[in-house]
């Protein structure tokens, strides 16, 4: 869904030695979103755009707060990102 340039150009990183942190805080991110918003692999294509969002913003946070992240405040605003899109919501 998202590449390593997109997530690089996102983070506004320019240089390749973060590049293994970054896949796996990515990947991290991804599974964040769907246990957040109750999503299987197949929901990610239906709400693309708002998961994208979601996906991109868990990175950002995760890679900014490498070192004391508070998945608590993450997972709340994961929640409100990804409400409507939350299987069992609505």
């Amino acid at each position: 869904m998202i590449t390593l340039k997109e997530a690089k150009n996102y983070l506004r990183v320019d240089y390749d030695e973060d590049d293994k942190l970054i896949q796996n805080l990515l990947s991290t991110s991804k599974q964040l979103v769907m246990d957040v918003g109750r999503m299987s692999e197949e929901d990610f294509s239906v709400n693309e755009d708002t998961v994208r969002t979601a996906v991109l913003f868990a990175l950002g946070y995760l890679y900014e707060n490498r070192s004391n992240p508070d998945y608590k405040k993450l997972t709340l605003n994961l929640r409100s990102i990804l409400f409507a899109q939350r299987e069992g919501v609505i």
